[in-house]
């Protein structure tokens, strides 16, 4: 399986905030946001990554190169003109070939619970599409998945007034290999995009949508305001503190899943020994 990161979106809710940089790259407590939606895939499994950039924009590679440092594949793309989330997988049709792929947007945030696990039994469902079910108490604003008690999906609707469940769906999918031919079919919405509901739809009116939920003890974030990224940065800095560990951190995932060994760590973990980060790195070295 591959993944891709949609990164190439304007963030005009956040300007101007956003008017010099790219939104994944602004800041999240300690860490550049799109470290967050990076770690999701590796914990997946998830070695080659995409990373879709708005034109002319060099900044992620620069960040994050070709992704040796931390044990993964990663090659960047640019969305000539923002169409849409689904439009990812058109942008994304070389690099994805033959395989499954797993689609992650740049401004959401996992963390917590039994995710490693969740993340690779959706990465493992071999045919169909998988998306999450994440309970919130007020689903209305949200796009809402019923789910049926084979744990496949029954229906989606978005900002439903009465929702049929309190499960919504958040910025985190695995399609398989047909995901590409049924992205090309979907017809642009009302406001001239091509809508990742339509994907799920398509799956879904065939049967083959499932649905896993994630553990109630996991914590989701859509860091697509300021008030959000505050409140995401203050929930990581306490979960941290907390539990002493490092979220999102790329290179302690690399090292613990045996992408990369101590030797590479160290020397990362040396260029930012002043730092929060770094110091965590060499406490894992430490153990």
């Amino acid at each position: 399986m591959k993944g891709i990161i949609l990164a190439a979106g304007k963030g005009t809710r956040l300007y101007p905030i956003t008017k010099p940089c790219c939104k994944p790259l602004l800041p999240v407590y300690d860490k550049p946001m799109i470290y967050y939606p990076l770690s999701v895939l590796m914990m997946a499994g998830i070695r080659e990554i995409l990373i879709i950039v708005p034109p002319e924009n060099h900044s992620f590679e620069e960040l994050l190169g070709n992704g040796s440092d931390f044990g993964v594949s990663i090659s960047y793309k640019e969305q000539m003109v923002p169409r849409g989330i689904a439009d990812a997988f058109i942008v994304g049709e070389e690099f994805i070939g033959g395989d499954s792929v797993c689609l992650v947007l740049g401004d959401n945030i996992f963390y917590g619970g039994d995710l490693a696990d969740t993340l690779r039994r959706a990465a493992g469902q071999k045919e169909g599409a998988a998306v999450f079910g994440y309970y919130v108490e007020d689903p209305r604003p949200f796009g809402v998945v019923e789910i049926g008690e084979d744990g496949k999906a029954l229906s989606i609707e978005e900002k439903p007034a009465e929702p049929k469940s309190n499960y919504i769906i958040p910025g985190l999918y695995f399609y398989d290999q047909h995901v590409v031919e049924i992205a090309k079919s979907v017809e642009p919405s009302a406001r001239g995009e091509l809508e990742i509901t339509s994907v799920n739809n398509a799956y879904l009116a065939k049967n083959r949508l499932s649905v896993v939920k994630l553990p109630k003890d996991t914590t989701w974030f859509d860091t697509g305001t300021a008030e959000s990224i505050y409140e995401a940065s203050s929930a990581i800095r306490t979960y941290q503190n907390e539990n002493h560990t490092s979220i999102g951190n790329i290179d302690a995932i690399g090292y613990e899943l045996g992408m990369i060994d101590e030797t590479t760590l160290r020397k990362t973990a040396g260029k930012l020994k002043q730092t929060e980060y770094g110091k965590y790195l060499l406490s894992l070295i430490e153990k």
